[in-house]
């Protein structure tokens, strides 16, 4: 595969662990994802498998019907035994359950998974989509999935950071001084990288797949500008300020003295200590790494708060919420405007507590007359 690009060899990689995994669930499910290989990118996909994976192996553990045979053999009359109970009870599951125990694992050693709202939400959608499909194929009488409610998902205050937060958390990722001796001695040779990729998710808002994406290639030094792959495929220019450029220059007079482990990465701007391009998950926990230390408060930073606080950023600036949906690069602004539209009244309550009126003769009669009435008490 070293002559496809990163993106075509991610999503060659995804579509063979789909096919692995669709080998131990039942005939319909491979039939479901095949149905929506032509729309869909083997990112959803994927997703929509470990979904339908975990429903079978909670109807597996939990429900008698279908526990005596394993879920590869499950057929269309099977899987018309479901009931709403089963499925209402699925949606409790998804709360609290516990991976596969592994051989010689105990109960305690076991991974315990939870899922809030969003995440019972996406699962549950997963199925109703996959039992959608076997009723509009006359697979099943009915889709009893319609028939279980999505849980209500509450509003979260959007988290980011404000300015002397992102000075800090680049102060840290700058020096290092802070960091534990272990971190330290990783810094050493990380630290140009690290403050780059941190400065590329403030100055642009590009998302983590985005940013472990890009080539060498990519970057236009001259116009200050990166080409990057959207989700979808979709190609953009993306530019960014000059504190993100001379990071940048930083970093790749270092990158280009070294020789990556294997060809298909010669081209990769970010590369890991094992000298392979850096992989989403790497970034993830750099970046918990440094705002840990940084704003310890903020417990749930990632790549993705670091796109939010670029996008709240924009919006505090141009209050144009068509500007901030083509900077994220959302296919929908309304999915911009449910998270950012917000400010807006914010600001307006503020400029409201910041405009001070001369007070009229009838306020300052009516003041007057309040202090007699105190006195007269």
């Amino acid at each position: 595969m070293a002559d496809i690009t990163y993106q075509e060899r991610l999503g060659a990689e995804r579509t063979e662990k789909v096919r692995r995994m669709l080998r131990l669930l039942p005939a319909s499910c491979a039939d479901f994802i095949n149905s929506i290989t032509m729309t869909t990118s083997p990112l959803t996909r994927l997703a929509y498998t470990i979904d339908l994976q975990t429903f079978c192996d909670y109807a597996a553990k939990e429900l008698p019907y279908f526990a005596s045979k394993s879920p590869r053999d499950w057929t269309d009359e099977d899987i018309s035994h479901f009931i709403a109970r089963d499925l209402n009870g699925y949606a409790d599951y998804l709360t609290l359950y516990y991976k596969d125990q592994a051989i010689g694992e105990t109960l305690e050693q076991q991974k315990v998974l939870r899922n809030h709202e969003c995440g019972v939400m996406r699962k549950l959608s997963s199925l109703r989509s996959y039992f959608d499909y076997l009723f509009k194929s006359e697979r099943i009488s009915g889709n009893i999935a319609a028939l279980v409610s999505l849980p209500k998902l509450h509003e979260k205050p959007i988290l980011h950071l404000i300015g002397p937060e992102i000075e800090r958390l680049l102060s840290v990722a700058e020096d290092g001084a802070e960091l534990t001796q272990t971190q330290q001695r990783f810094h050493a040779h990380t630290r140009k990288r690290d403050y780059a990729i941190l400065m590329l998710f403030l100055g642009t808002g590009m998302r983590v797949s985005e940013c472990v994406g890009i080539n060498i290639g990519d970057l236009d030094l001259q116009q200050n500008a990166v080409l990057v792959t959207r989700k979808g495929g979709n190609q953009v220019i993306l530019y960014y300020p000059q504190e993100v450029a001379d990071a940048l220059n930083a970093y790749l007079a270092e990158r280009k003295q070294i020789e990556t482990a294997v060809k298909a990465d010669e081209n990769a701007l970010f590369l890991s200590l094992q000298r392979k391009r850096i992989t989403q998950r790497a970034v993830q926990l750099m970046v918990k790494k440094y705002c840990a230390v940084a704003v310890p408060l903020k417990k749930r930073m990632s790549p993705h708060k670091l796109r939010s606080t670029y996008a709240t950023r924009l919006y505090h600036e141009t209050e144009d919420i068509y500007l901030v949906a083509d900077a994220l690069g959302h296919s929908d602004v309304n999915t911009t405007r449910r998270h950012y539209a917000a400010m807006s009244d914010q600001r307006r309550r503020e400029a409201a507590q910041n405009i001070h009126l001369p007070k009229g003769e009838s306020s300052s009669d009516a003041s007057a007359a309040n202090v007699e009435d105190d006195q007269v008490k």
